[in-house]
């Protein structure tokens, strides 16, 4: 399948910028799953400093707002043909090593509920089938609603609070695989809706490292494992590490931020 991805970010400032610089991951990269066809990536009121990998294997590019710009627009677009591994990204493996999707983060730290939810994996004859039962249990725990946590909530916080969105069941799921034992991480991309092309934001799911398998990916908001309505473009420990655009400003006044998403057939 051919996806055709248009996502840009608005950041708009009340008063001129002194200095900010922005993280982007927003490149895709042929894999197992997908092959890019074609991908560009346009700044306006700012300038790519720096592109390289990040110490996950991201595309990872540096943006500096131009100083006394009021506006920095970032669009990222392109084509990716995608296969259905159902979910099953393999034996693939980067600088990171695997113990370093064994370790916490502030995000994941698990709860009682948490360490609940994983215990079924700690003793599994089948961690397959399993994980798909935990990733069950996380969404009838947690119903997909927005607007009910933000970007710093914890899986814990989203766990009792009952409701959340992708990147809180992501987290959720991250936090019990790794108190199982097992590696997990975190993954930022963009899923073809079935009754939409316009859509907020990007997406996100989980991926969980089996001995047999290698890494395999559950999207715990939609009950599957990522097939060819996916395009990855980022992985990390946690949302932190995958985010499509983080970055740091100085000066004063506030700043508004406009995120408009297109994908399609």
């Amino acid at each position: 399948m051919d996806l055709r991805i248009t996502h840009t970010t608005t950041y708009a400032y009340d008063q001129p910028v002194s200095y900010a610089l922005q993280r982007l991951h927003l490149r895709p990269q042929s894999n197992v799953m997908q092959t890019v066809l074609d991908w560009s990536l346009e700044v306006e009121g700012g300038v790519v400093e720096l592109t390289c990998d990040d110490h996950h294997g991201n595309i990872m590019d540096l943006v500096n707002t131009t100083r006394g710009a009021t506006e920095l627009k970032v669009t990222a677009s392109g084509t990716v043909r995608t296969q259905d591994k159902a979910g099953v990204m393999g034996k693939v493996y980067g600088a990171a090593p695997l113990w370093h999707f064994t370790q916490q983060t502030r995000l994941t730290e698990p709860s009682k509920a948490i360490r609940a939810l994983a215990r079924p994996l700690k003793t599994s004859d089948n961690p397959l089938r399993d994980l798909h039962g935990t990733s069950a249990a996380i969404l009838n725990a947690v119903p997909y609603a927005t607007g009910q946590t933000y970007t710093e909530t914890t899986a814990d916080e989203a766990l009792a609070g009952g409701a959340g969105v992708c990147q809180d069941h992501a987290h959720i799921m991250i936090a019990a695989a790794r108190a199982a034992g097992m590696p997990a991480r975190y993954v930022s991309g963009y899923l073809l809706l079935d009754d939409r092309i316009d859509q907020d934001a990007s997406h996100a799911w989980a991926e969980v490292h089996l001995p047999t398998l290698g890494w395999v990916g559950f999207d715990v908001s939609n009950g599957i494992s990522p097939d060819m309505r996916y395009v990855r473009i980022a992985i990390g420990r946690d949302a932190r590490d995958a985010a499509p655009i983080q970055g740091v400003r100085m000066g004063p006044g506030d700043e508004s931020l406009i995120v408009t998403l297109q994908v399609q057939q």
